[in-house]
């Protein structure tokens, strides 16, 4: 029986790759010192697999930015606006365009806006989005699995090349044009991957991994025919060569027929969040084809239940033989940390929780235990089972008093005292806002001095007063600079947050945290999940210090800044001996709490962010309903406690919403803010069939990416916007929180902003 990993963490264990990057783009280091740096993390992971006696070890699952990106540069599916940057180029596969199309390009002659990023499936990771014209064509620009397969050959390890499949790849792009087709483009793209498989097969690889997770989606006819098209086309072109077709974070259902029969040498379905699909596939599956089962959850940082994945791997066995089965991570490692055993501290993690624990190396290891326990090893067995037990157990899990506030919530709780209609007369009357009024989302640029703050305060170098008094003068200055930006509503700037969930969850009971537990979100952004590990409360307010002296500085209205109750869970490692919907539930009860308090304090305008609620739907439509009841039920109650004066604000960004845009509306924010600059408004187009009542800030400049945009832009994005919109309903901002920004394209950014905003004023009265 053969182990299987589909994929390992590519940070590094203390985010070197993050670092190296950034100092890469600020001109720091050179492109030799950035590839050096990479070159290092890929070796350490195959060791790391190699030497846990991994057989199937991956390779090109490492990526400087996104591996979705990775295969636009492979297959040469450049988007329009950058082909004449890549005419420009020597060497077109070279960092200078791939960093362009991913973070936007301004320099040299040539301007390009950033490739659209959104949600990988339901995780908090974010892709880049390929884009697809009647001008594509696809070439092999750069074979980076050969290069990685071949790395990994030279220093005596032999890898499995992994591949995001060709289906997938197409499914998950965006087509710009409607006249062009989906066969048309998997024509064209096809004679690229076959010409990547038959050089590894050359070059001496045994098995490939290919990703096809658009087979756990719902699947049109047409759609399920592309997968037939292609690995027919795939299989007689290689037919030596091992393909590893994986599917993940869902079951096939109603795709199984069609999965089981495509001509490959091993599927790997996920056990963990689909277990019931096994013994459909097992009675389908084709005689001599292997099958990896996901037991070993990819996407959760708590210990693998040895009995439950146990029952699952020898019904497997049962049906195929031990020689048919592997035994594999559900999903690729890349969602979790890196390794458990860094965390020292146990002022931090204690070591109670910390045995409930496992990081992407101690599951490894768990997938090499479930193969020695099946060989005998009894004692791993009954280790196991007695941390299970000891976790079922523990008196720190649950609160009476949390379950008793959860079981007395009405239905009148969920409720605002009147519709939208009436606050809006209200909020006007208080807040006395012009047209298209300007803000911000929260957060402002974390410097370098603003983290050492935070890290010297941790450390004990500086004390709490010291620190406080640094934080004030940050916030002071931050107002004055939205005073003379002309900004409308102001925020503090969030400096004393290290993370929108993070800060929350270290004030919070039920919450634990980690100090190297970082994971990516994108490029070289990383989060640091908090862990949800017990009932959840607030036993004291959490922002209402900060909020209120911003607001003792301007006349202005100050937005007070919350993170709302899916967001947190979705962001977290969510606790698994309870429903989800019970864990959100109790985190909306705590931010009740808080924007209560918040508007006692004197802030009429509070946003409670939900950038998550979209990630959070289930992939099958089936499934929906059920998750938005109850993530609608949980921001409502979050914010129902207040008066109708108090604005009530939310924000998304990154997700393709328009699909469940009545339940946004269901949310009954009084203020939405979206991202639509990278799709150029796209996301709007919902509103042309859907009329959305509330008041809305499509997010007109795109803060991923260190582009200025001009003020020509923005608006006529918000021309755009009023196509679609009521003038009176529109607001004026970035698409996402200012925390990763630097000063200076900040201040000039928000400057051109405003320009955008008040030439609408304008425009718009002159009309009136």
């Amino acid at each position: 029986m053969q182990t299987n990993i589909l994929g390992y963490p590519r940070i590094g264990s203390n985010r070197e790759l993050k670092k190296a990057n950034e100092a890469y783009w600020t001109g720091k280091i050179s492109l030799e010192k950035l590839q050096l740096t990479a070159r290092q993390l890929r070796r350490q992971n195959w060791e790391t697999l190699h030497q846990a006696g991994i057989d199937l070890i991956p390779s090109n699952d490492f990526s400087y930015y996104d591996q979705i990106l990775d295969m636009c540069i492979m297959t040469g599916a450049i988007p329009a606006r950058f082909r004449a940057l890549k005419e420009s180029l020597v060497t077109p596969s070279s960092p200078e365009l791939y960093f362009a199309m991913a973070r936007g390009y301004q320099k040299n002659g040539f301007d390009a806006t950033a490739m659209e990023m959104t949600k990988w499936f339901d995780t908090n990771y974010h892709y880049l989005v390929p884009e697809f014209d009647a001008s594509q064509e696809f070439s092999l620009l750069y074979n980076k699995p050969l290069e990685e397969f071949k790395e990994a050959q030279a220093i005596g390890i032999h890898t499995k090349p992994v591949l995001a499949g060709p289906v997938s790849f197409l499914l998950l792009g965006k087509i710009k044009e409607e006249s062009l087709q989906l066969p048309a483009l998997l024509d064209k793209l096809l004679p690229v991957y076959i010409q990547v498989l038959q050089s590894l097969h050359q070059a001496g690889a045994t098995w490939v991994q290919i990703d096809e997770p658009t087979l756990v989606l719902d699947l049109t006819p047409a759609q399920q025919e592309l997968f037939l098209q292609a690995y027919t086309q795939i299989r007689k072109a290689v037919p030596a060569l091992k393909l590893l077709l994986t599917t993940y974070f869902g079951g096939l259902q109603d795709n199984t027929a069609l999965t089981t029969q495509l001509p490959v040498d091993a599927l790997h379905i996920d056990l963990v969040r689909a277990p019931e699909q096994l013994d459909t596939v097992l009675a389908a599956l084709r005689e001599n084809v292997q099958l990896s089962v996901g037991v070993v959850n990819g996407r959760n940082i708590w210990k693998n239940n040895y009995d439950t994945s146990l029952l699952l791997i020898k019904k497997a066995v049962a049906v195929l033989g031990e020689e048919r089965v592997l035994i594999g991570t559900s999903c690729s490692l890349l969602h979790t940390p890196y390794d458990l055993e860094l965390e020292t501290d146990e002022a931090v993690l204690t070591p109670q929780i910390k045995n409930w624990m496992a990081f992407a190396k101690q599951k490894v290891y768990e997938v090499i235990a479930l193969k020695d326990i099946l060989n005998g090893n009894n004692e791993l067995l009954q280790a196991n089972q007695r941390t299970m037990q000891e976790k079922a157990t523990a008196a720190i899990i649950h609160k009476p008093a949390v379950k008793a506030r959860l079981a007395a919530l009405t239905p009148a709780d969920a409720e605002r005292k009147n519709v939208f209609t009436t606050r809006q007369k209200a909020q006007e009357e208080v807040l006395q806002l012009p047209l298209f009024p300007t803000t911000t989302i929260g957060s402002f640029p974390q410097t370098e001095d603003i983290r050492k703050l935070r890290a010297d305060l941790k450390k004990g170098d500086i004390t709490k007063e010291g620190y406080d008094t640094a934080i004030r003068k940050a916030i002071q200055d931050s107002v004055q600079l939205q005073e003379s930006l002309r900004i409308d509503v102001l925020v503090h700037g969030e400096f004393e947050r290290n993370d929108m969930v993070e800060y929350f969850g270290e004030q919070l009971e039920g919450f634990v945290f980690t100090k190297n537990g970082w994971v990516q979100s994108y490029g070289s952004r990383c989060v640091k999940p908090p862990v949800i590990y017990g009932d959840v409360q607030r036993n004291t307010p959490m922002t209402v210090e900060w909020s209120s002296y911003a607001q003792s500085l301007t006349d202005k209205p100050m937005k007070g800044m919350l993170t709302g109750p899916v967001t947190i869970l979705q962001w977290s490692f969510v606790r698994d001996d309870q429903p989800r919907s019970e864990t959100t539930l109790q985190i909306a009860l705590a931010i009740r709490d808080e924007v209560v308090d918040l508007e006692k304090a004197g802030i009429r305008v509070i946003q409670v962010d939900e950038p998550a609620i979209r990630e959070g739907l289930p992939l099958r439509q089936a499934d929906w309903q059920s998750y938005l009841d109850w993530a609608v039920k949980a921001f409502r109650v979050s914010v129902s406690g207040v008066e109708d004066a108090t604005q009530i604000h939310t924000h998304m960004c990154y997700s393709e919403f328009n699909d469940i845009i009545s339940n946004i509306a269901a949310m009954d924010a009084d203020v939405i803010t979206i991202e639509t600059s990278r799709s150029q408004m796209e996301l709007l187009e919902v509103f042309s069939t859907f009329h959305y009542p509330y008041e809305i800030g499509p997010g007109v400049y795109d803060i991923h990416s260190p582009r200025v945009p001009t003020v020509a832009e923005m608006t006529e994005l918000l021309e755009k916007a009023i196509q679609l919109l009521p003038a009176r309903n529109i607001w004026v901002n970035p698409d996402c929180g200012l925390k990763t920004r630097k000063w200076p394209e900040t201040e000039q950014a928000l400057r051109n902003m405003v320009a955008a905003a008040r030439n609408m004023r304008v425009a718009v009265q002159a009309t009136a």
